[in-house]
Formats: C-alpha cells, sequence, structure tokens
C-alpha cells in the first residue's frame, strides 16, 4: 500500500495492483521456505546466489542516475544509491550485510568468490542492465522501482521464516530486516521521477512496460532458484 501522502500515487497504485496479481508471497521459493519443505542447506545454497543480485543491484542503478536528465530528479535515486554503499560507510555496504548475513547462516564466505555464478542469477542481472542501459528510461526506472517496492515484502517474508525455522534469532537477523523497512520508501523514490510520465500516453506505456517487467523478473528469480535447487 503507497503511503497516504504518496509523490507518485498513480504509479504506485499501479505497482501495488502488479504485485497483488504477481502473487510474490505465494511463490514456490517463499512456500516452501515458510512450511519448511526447504531445509537450511538448500537455503544457504541459494542465498549465496542471491548474494550476486544484492551486490550487483547498484550498478544498474547507477547507470540510470547518469541517465536522468534534470539534476533534481536525480537527488532521491543518488540517496538510494549512497544508502546501497552504506551512506558512503563500507561496514553498511548492502553488499556487506549480505555476507554478514551469510555468515551468521554458516555460510563459508571464503567460497563467494570463486561460485560459479548459476544462468538464473546472470538472467537476472543481464535484464536490469539492459533495461536501465538501452530501453527507455521510463522503463528501467519503473523496473527497478517495483523490485524495490517487493522486496521490501519478500524481506519480510524471509526474515520471519528464518526466525520461525530457529536458523537466527531476530537480534541476529541483518540485511532483510533493514530492507523490510527502507524498501519502500526506496521504491517511492523511483516512482516519483515517472510519476509526470503518466499524463503521456506514449510514456505511460513504457512505464507500466517497466513495472510489468520487475514484477515478472523478480518473481520469476525466485521460481528458478526453487528449480533449480529442487
Amino acid at each position: 500500500m503507497q503511503p497516504a501522502n504518496s509523490r507518485a500515487p498513480r504509479v504506485a497504485a499501479l505497482a501495488a495492483t502488479i504485485l497483488a496479481r504477481r502473487d510474490l508471497t505465494n511463490n514456490p521459493y517463499l512456500v516452501s521456505l515458510a512450511d519448511g519443505s526447504m531445509d537450511r542447506q538448500t537455503f544457504i545454497t541459494t542465498q549465496e546466489q542471491f548474494f550476486y543480485a544484492v551486490t550487483f543491484f547498484p550498478r544498474p542503478m547507477a547507470a540510470l542516475v547518469g541517465r536522468i536528465p534534470l539534476p533534481h530528479q536525480r537527488l532521491d535515486i543518488l540517496h538510494n544509491l549512497l544508502e546501497e554503499h552504506g551512506d558512503l560507510n563500507e561496514a553498511a555496504f548492502h553488499h556487506t550485510t549480505f555476507r554478514e548475513f551469510l555468515h551468521r547462516l554458516d555460510s563459508d564466505l571464503s567460497r563467494l568468490d570463486t561460485l560459479a555464478l548459476w544462468p538464473e542469477l546472470r538472467a537476472f542481472n543481464s535484464v536490469l542492465t539492459n533495461a536501465c542501459v538501452l530501453d527507455e528510461l521510463e522503463v528501467g526506472i519503473g523496473c527497478m522501482g517495483i523490485i524495490e517496492q517487493a522486496f521490501a515484502t519478500v524481506s519480510a517474508c524471509i526474515g520471519s521464516a528464518v526466525v520461525a525455522r530457529g536458523w537466527l534469532s531476530s537480534e541476529r537477523m541483518v540485511h532483510y530486516r533493514l530492507h523490510a523497512e527502507i524498501d519502500q520508501r526506496h521504491a517511492e523514490e523511483f516512482f516519483a521521477v515517472i510519476e509526470p510520465a503518466w499524463d503521456d500516453p506514449r510514456r505511460r506505456y513504457l512505464l507500466e512496460q517497466g513495472l510489468e517487467l520487475g514484477a515478472y523478473i523478480f518473481d520469476r528469480l525466485y521460481r528458478d532458484l526453487h528449480l533449480h535447487s529442487s
């Protein structure tokens, strides 16, 4: 649900409708994690792969910042990019906090630098690159924004399931707890950039394409992680 004082009420409402149709909380990855059918090692293995999505995500975001023509429109996404980098504190980089999450799950972090990337992750990252670098600006911004919005929900689901399974205590839950709190705001910041495009039918079509694409590839990523590990 978008905030009452949303800066992008029409885009945010459409994004919420698209995500409701996708029904991410019933994605088989999240369902198997919550119902106990996914074992701890499978979860760790898939999250080690997801690390490559986490550490890659700021790169297409940075490309978008450079493509936004008006300086004042860059600021919120630039701040988002800085938050991805811990507001310039390396210990708070999302790259760093996700590694810490894996460490607390007893993942062997020495493997991460040499781990073979699954094609499912390369496909996801490649779509983000294409959307943000080569496609129309509204497509890239819509795609990234709806992923941020979806990740707020997914983070809450994963965090709750990990605690419920007894794999980490709520006090030791890092990364996902933060994203459950901040990614709705991050989504709003993306959506605000493209809200004015709503009034131009051609540009509205492009932002709709971006929202649909982001919801699709994010849902597909978790489905593919589940299929690969089954």
